[in-house]
């Protein structure tokens, strides 16, 4: 290598680490952080959603500047955050379906239609909102985390994951997910495609005591690719509920009222 070349590349690395160069590669994962990053992801999770058996009632609100605003409301079943039932409630002509979630298998049922039929957890449910989004919200059981980086927003400090997904039935291929240090209650997440390209992010709003953590009430989600297109999802009277095996079953769809 002439003088030449050794100058430029000392003064291209230079470039590079005070632009943050070092991100183009992934940080070395130890025991310890991995350990570090499951326990802070398993704790967000908690303040997302009851471990255990309950109902909530979720609005979807979504905007966009080319049409009005379209409203849905669901009552989703919940049995720990592996096993679902999405009911929708409105719009009228819409109820009656509903759709079941046994671990990330993902089917719909329609009054209309003999039997049900069979979905992906990444396919759109109503705006931003993905069928996963609401039957599947267990990051703890479809990704693995890994502690990126501190960063203090506002400031509050936290804790930033990257979560890689466990196999490509999952919601999404990746997501940053930031995580209070002091508290551990999400703050927002970004969602990227398996090309890495992002998607969509939300943040997590209004938070009240709700069986006994403070939990978001409001979540907003808003497409990285489509310009104010927004969806509002409010989540309200979530209570805990005995949920037997058998309402989580495809046979048992019909009958659930």
């Amino acid at each position: 290598m002439n003088l030449y070349s050794l100058l430029l590349s000392l003064i291209t690395g230079c470039f590079l680490l005070a632009q943050g160069g070092t991100s183009f590669s992934s940080p070395v994962e130890t025991e310890e952080s991995a350990t570090a990053a499951q326990s802070i992801l398993e704790k967000a999770d908690e303040i997302r959603f009851p471990r255990d058996s309950f109902q909530v009632n979720v609005a979807i609100r979504t905007a966009a500047p080319d049409h009005a605003e379209d409203l849905y409301r669901y009552q989703v079943l919940s049995k720990g955050n592996e096993n679902s039932i999405v009911m929708i409630t409105e719009p009228a002509s819409e109820r009656g379906q509903a759709i079941l979630m046994k671990g990330r298998d993902l089917w719909v049922f329609m009054p209309s239609v003999s039997q049900p039929i069979r979905l992906s957890l990444s396919q759109r449910l109503t705006g931003q909102v993905a069928n996963g989004d609401i039957a599947r919200a267990n990051f703890t059981g479809d990704y693995h985390p890994q502690l990126l980086r501190n960063e203090s927003i506002n400031g509050e400090d936290y804790y930033v994951l990257e979560l890689t997904g466990v196999d490509r039935s999952v919601t999404y291929q990746k997501v940053l997910l930031w995580v209070n240090q002091s508290n551990f209650r999400p703050y927002k997440a970004e969602f990227y495609s398996v090309s890495g390209r992002l998607l969509k992010t939300s943040r997590y709003e209004n938070f009240d005591n709700i069986l006994g953590k403070m939990r978001p009430t409001r979540i907003i989600m808003e497409d990285a690719l489509k310009s104010g297109e927004v969806s509002v999802l409010d989540y309200s009277d979530m209570k805990l509920r005995d949920l037997p095996d058998k309402i989580f079953t495809k046979d048992y769809l019909k009958r659930l009222e």
